[in-house]
């Protein structure tokens, strides 16, 4: 094929058109040696070339216009990968993770219930994500309702709602048991009023997190070492149902993952586990972003898109389906 269009592309597309040439040979070598193994039971690991994964991360990101920052972990072989890995970033809806986590160890502990009632008060609903808001005045709901669908949908009505109950200094006090200081949910969502620490509600909004420490925090509940194995197992299982589909997984095939993400106007995160032949966290974080626009094809969604394509297929690509019993 003749490529005649590329003496008037930008240099910066070309870079990562390159680098894509050396990601997707990579897929293919890694899903050829992976047919040769097709044994009955889990495919066997890929060994991904990192060093050719940072290159195309590192070149979709040079030609992002605003900061993008990023963490990738394989969890099967250890290693890591990050660009401004310990930069701090507002999260947008991302921090609710860490809410999430917060919810589940103060469940392991027999200080919350699951099946606890929260009652919705007209005060308690607020705008932007979510069904909660919708409803009538005077529903109840149950702690198990309120995570799923933070999680899931990412609603922010039922973020406070937990809020109210677990109380924000414990989701700060989990993070640091965590190892996980840098990473803070300041308010509730939509009441700046009830931030905890203002100065850093007004620079960073909602939440603020590294590219590693949110990475890491997925890299425990895989490990089940967020909580316990089995609270992990089940958050992530939560994690799984999110109905945002993109940024990072918008060309992954369809490939299993666990994952949540957020958005402000000049904001774009998200955080995934990938089940492919590896188990694979990749978080990635923008700020700063010129385009601001709310379209699916905006530059920030678009560059997380990409990202995300380039580390599927680093790592062989999605794989196929387990035969039928």
């Amino acid at each position: 094929m003749r490529f005649r269009w590329l003496s008037s592309v930008n240099p910066g597309l070309l870079r990562v058109a390159a680098s894509y040439a050396a990601i997707l040979l990579a897929g293919v070598v890694a899903c050829a040696a992976a047919a040769g193994h097709s044994a009955i039971g889990r495919l066997p690991t890929v060994r991904a070339d990192t060093v050719a994964l940072r290159r195309v991360l590192d070149s979709i990101a040079d030609a992002h216009h605003g900061i993008v920052g990023y963490s990738v972990i394989d969890l099967e072989t250890g290693a890591r990968i990050s660009r401004r890995g310990d930069e701090t970033f507002s999260t947008a809806s991302l921090i609710k993770v860490s809410i999430l986590v917060t919810v589940y160890d103060l469940v392991a502990k027999g200080q919350l219930s699951l099946d606890d009632p929260l009652t919705v008060l007209k005060i308690d609903q607020v705008p932007g994500s979510g069904i909660i808001q919708f409803l009538h005045n005077g529903t109840i709901l149950t702690v198990h309702d309120a995570a799923w669908l933070m999680s899931t949908i990412s609603d922010n009505t039922a973020t406070n709602l937990l809020l109210d109950r677990i109380i924000i200094r414990r989701v700060w006090a989990k993070m640091d048991s965590l190892g996980l200081q840098h990473t803070r949910v300041h308010s509730k969502s939509f009441l700046r009023s009830s931030s905890v620490a203002m100065d850093s509600s007004v620079k960073y909004g909602l939440g603020v997190t590294t590219p590693n420490e949110m990475a890491h925090l997925f890299e425990l509940m895989a490990l089940g070492k967020a909580v316990n194995p089995a609270a992990d197992s089940t958050m992530l299982d939560i994690l799984e149902h999110n109905t945002t589909d993109f940024m990072l997984q918008r060309y992954a095939g369809g490939a299993r993952a666990a994952h949540k993400d957020g958005e402000t106007d000049a904001v774009r995160t998200e955080c995934t586990l990938w089940y492919l032949r590896n188990r694979v966290v990749a978080c990635v974080m923008t700020k700063e972003n010129k385009d601001q626009r709310w379209i699916l094809d905006n530059e920030p969604q678009l560059t997380l898109a990409n990202m995300g394509l380039a580390i599927i297929n680093a790592f062989g690509g999605v794989p196929p389906a387990p035969p039928s019993p």
